[in-house]
C-alpha cells in the first residue's frame, strides 16, 4: 500500500544549467581541501583525467542510475578548485566581533525570555494553571530555539569559521558547548571526520545509511522477501524515538556513525562496534573514535560536561528539580530534537547517493547533502545552518553570514548537482522528515549500474514508494561482480 502523501509529490530540486568549463589538471576532487579560508588547490586532476570528454566517457560506463524518486542521476562533474574559485575572496574573510556579537545577542534573547517569564508568568498574574502550563510549554519552545542558534555558533567555533583565532574560536565553542552538554573538542574532532567523509558508506560519521543486507540483518529475516510494508503508525514511532534520543545515543554509543572500527589506524577499534557495550563513546579518550593523541582534547570536554553538570546539580538543589526541569531540561530537548532534524535532513532524502570506497571522492560526497528552506527561525535563529548547508561540506571555514553569497556563488558550478528543496518553507521542511522516514530505509546499488556505478548506492524502501528494490537475483549478481 502506498503512501498518498508521498506519492503525489516530488519536491522540486533547484538544479542549474552547469558552466561550461574545461577541468582544470591542477586539482583533485578525491581529497578534502585542507580547514583553511585560504583558496589553495590541489595537485591532481579528477581521477587523472585531462579532458571533459574522458571524464564523460568514465561516467557514460557507470550503467544507469536511478534515485528513489526515479530520476536518473549522474555523478559530479566538477573540481573542488572551481568551487573555490567561484566564491567571492570576501566571503572567506571572518570577523571575531561579529562572531562575537551573535553569541552575545543569542545569549542576551535566553536570558531575556528567561528574565520575563519567570518574573511574569506566575500565579497572580495567570491564575489558570492550564494557561500556565501552556506558556510554559512556548517557553520551553522559544529557549530551544535559542539554545539551538548558540549550538550552531560554537558548530562554527567548531570549524574555525567563527574568526580567525583558533584559541578564541576554542575558548567560545568550549564554553558554549559545555553549558548545551556537549563535548565540545570530541564532537569537533569526529564531525571533523564527517566533513572529510561525507556520504562515505564505510567512513561517514553521522546518519550513515544501513546496506540492504544489514537492513535485513537488523529484522532477523531469512531473506529479503520477507519484508512486508512499515505501517505508518510503526514510522511515526520511529520518528519520534530518533528525535528523542538520536543525539545522546550518538554521543554515547555512535548510533547512525559508521561501523567499521576494525579499520581504525592505531588498532583502537578491535573488538568495538556501535551500541551499548561496544566501546565506541564521544566520551572515552580509548574510543577509535579518536587517536592517541586526542586524549587530552577528550577529558578536556570531559571537564567542560563536569562543570556544566555540576552547575545544574546546585541549580536543582537550590531552586529544586521541577523547576530546573522547566528551565533547562525542556528546552534542552527541544535542542536535541532540531539537531537531529536538522542533521538527518541534510544528509536524508530520496535524491541523495551514498559511496562505496571505489566510486567516492570528496567532491561526490559534498554534494551528496541538500538545502532545505525553515524560513525567519532558519535564517535568523539557527543562522542559516539549514538553508546553506552544500556550500558548508565544500568549505566548511566560510562564516555563516556570507553563506548565502557564496551558496549562490557555486550554484552555476555544480549545475545540476547543487540540490534544494525549499517548497513550503518551515512547513516543507517537517513534512521532508515523515518523506524521509517512510522512503529512506536502506540503500543499494541501481539494477541497471554497471562497473563503478554499483558503488552507488541510493535509498529504497519496504513501503512500495518510488522506485522498487532490486530483485533479489539481481542483486546476487551484482554482488558477485
Amino acid at each position: 500500500m502506498s503512501d498518498p502523501d508521498v506519492t503525489a509529490r516530488k519536491p522540486q530540486l533547484e538544479r542549474n544549467s552547469t558552466r561550461d568549463s574545461a577541468v582544470s589538471s591542477s586539482t583533485s576532487v578525491n581529497s578534502s581541501p585542507g580547514e583553511t579560508p585560504l583558496q589553495s588547490p590541489s595537485s591532481t586532476s579528477l581521477s587523472s583525467l585531462d579532458s571533459n570528454d574522458e571524464i564523460r566517457s568514465k561516467l557514460a560506463g557507470m550503467g544507469k542510475l536511478l534515485d528513489t524518486y526515479g530520476n536518473e542521476f549522474e555523478i559530479p562533474d566538477f573540481t573542488i578548485k572551481q568551487i573555490r574559485d567561484a566564491i567571492p575572496p570576501h566571503c572567506f574573510k571572518r570577523s571575531a566581533i561579529k562572531g562575537l556579537y551573535y553569541v552575545a545577542r543569542d545569549i542576551a534573547s535566553l536570558a531575556t525570555v528567561f528574565y520575563l517569564t519567570h518574573a511574569y508568568l506566575t500565579p497572580e498574574n495567570v491564575p489558570s494553571k492550564l494557561a500556565r502550563g501552556a506558556l510554559w510549554g512556548l517557553y520551553s519552545f522559544v529557549q530551544g530555539l535559542f539554545a539551538t542558534g548558540l549550538w550552531v555558533l560554537a558548530h562554527e567555533c567548531g570549524h574555525q569559521s567563527f574568526s580567525p583565532s583558533k584559541i578564541l574560536n576554542d575558548t567560545v565553542g568550549w564554553i558554549c558547548h559545555s553549558a548545551l552538554l556537549v563535548p565540545y573538542f570530541s564532537w569537533k574532532i569526529s564531525h571533523g571526520k564527517h566533513h572529510k567523509a561525507t556520504g562515505h558508506i564505510e567512513r561517514d560519521m553521522v546518519f550513515v545509511p544501513k546496506t540492504r543486507d544489514e537492513y535485513v540483518t537488523r529484522y532477523k529475516l531469512h531473506d529479503f522477501a520477507e519484508l512486508v510494508e512499515e505501517t505508518p503508525i510503526a514510522s511515526m514511532i520511529h520518528m519520534v524515538g530518533q528525535q528523542l534520543l538520536g543525539w545522546p545515543l550518538y554521543l554515547f554509543f555512535n548510533v547512525t556513525g559508521h561501523n567499521c572500527h576494525e579499520r581504525q589506524s592505531e588498532g583502537r577499534g578491535k573488538g568495538k562496534h556501535n551500541g551499548i557495550g561496544g566501546g565506541v563513546s564521544h566520551f572515552d579518550p580509548s574510543s577509535p573514535l579518536y587517536e592517541s593523541k586526542d586524549a587530552h582534547l577528550i577529558l578536556l570536554s570531559d571537564l567542560g560536561l563536569a562543570i556544566a553538570g555540576g552547575t545544574l546539580y546546585y541549580l536543582g538543589s537550590t531552586f529544586g528539580w521541577a523547576n530546573l526541569a522547566v528551565w533547562y531540561f525542556l528546552p534542552y530537548l527541544w535542542v536535541n530534537h532540531w539537531l537531529v532534524a536538522i542533521t538527518y535532513l541534510q544528509h536524508t532524502d530520496p535524491s541523495l547517493p551514498h559511496y562505496e570506497s571505489q566510486a567516492w571522492n570528496f567532491a561526490r560526497g559534498a554534494a551528496a547533502t541538500i538545502d532545505r528552506e525553515f524560513g525567519f527561525i532558519g535564517r535568523q535563529l539557527l543562522h542559516g545552518i539549514i538553508e546553506t548547508h552544500v556550500l558548508h561540506h565544500y568549505v566548511s571555514t566560510i562564516p555563516f553570514y556570507n553563506a548565502d553569497e557564496a551558496t549562490e556563488a557555486i550554484k552555476p558550478i555544480m549545475g545540476k548537482h547543487y540540490r534544494s528543496d525549499t517548497k513550503g518553507g518551515s512547513i516543507g521542511f517537517l513534512k521532508s522528515m515523515w518523506r524521509s522516514t517512510r522512503m529512506c530505509h536502506w540503500v543499494e546499488p541501481s539494477e541497471g549500474a554497471e562497473g563503478e556505478g554499483k558503488g552507488v548506492l541510493f535509498f529504497r524502501n519496504r513501503n512500495g514508494l518510488g522506485v522498487p528494490p532490486q530483485k533479489m537475483e539481481v542483486a546476487k549478481m551484482q554482488a558477485k561482480a
